[in-house]
């Protein structure tokens, strides 16, 4: 890797597809850690947050580490942040999971719910659609591999904020991507998804390390 790629570190903070998220993001072009050093957190050109299992125990993990703040600093900041399934679920204000509700980072608006579809888990590959703008490097109708029952579903409070929402449907709407100035969020998993994942990280990574404007404001 040429000392010029860009610096990624995948936190590891006990939750998440450390190796696999690894691996992918060197074949799109980054120099990559796995570590949960957060002060290499902080400062690498771009953070990573993976996470698989439940809301409770993703957060319980960020909170053991003292990562939240980490989190929410580079954000504020404009230096990209990329949360991955339930890595990018704890960016909502909360989780209900259940019958627990759960407080999350608080950086999105809404709470992570319960699809409200015929089966779940929604497993396997679902097209999406994407707003003007995006910066994912997806199209609508591309493909992504996804694993989750919940979802963040107020599609309507997340545009509010200026955000760019990628849908995805099982049965209901679903925010299948969100970006809102530095952060970008995937309820799918983009290591996992083949050529449309790949492209994914090659444009989130050729992002880096250059800032991102702070978030929009929202609308009036």
């Amino acid at each position: 890797m040429p000392d010029t790629a860009p610096r990624v570190v995948v936190l590891d903070y006990g939750s998440g597809n450390l190796r696999s998220a690894e691996r992918a993001l060197a074949a799109a072009g980054a120099a990559v850690a796995v570590t949960a050093d957060l002060a290499a957190a902080a400062t690498a050109d771009g953070l990573v947050v993976p996470g698989v299992g439940a809301f409770a125990a993703c957060m319980a993990g960020l909170e053991a580490l003292g990562a939240g703040p980490v989190i929410a600093a580079r954000v504020a900041a404009g230096r990209p942040v990329l949360g991955i399934c339930v890595g990018a679920q704890v960016m909502f204000d909360g989780g209900a999971e259940h019958g627990v509700d759960t407080p999350g980072l608080g950086l999105l608006p809404g709470t992570v719910t319960r699809l409200a579809a015929a089966r779940v888990p929604h497993m396997g590959w679902n097209t999406v659609r994407v707003p003007a703008g995006s910066r994912l490097g997806a199209r609508d109708g591309d493909r992504f591999y996804f694993v989750h029952s919940y979802a963040a579903q107020d599609l309507g409070a997340l545009r509010a904020t200026g955000a760019l929402v990628t849908t995805g449907t099982h049965d209901v709407p679903f925010a299948a991507a969100v970006e809102w100035g530095a952060l970008t969020v995937t309820q799918f998993h983009p290591e996992k998804s083949a050529g449309t994942g790949a492209a994914l990280l090659r444009a989130w990574t050729a992002g880096l390390p250059a800032a991102i404007p702070t978030a929009p404001a929202p609308a009036p």
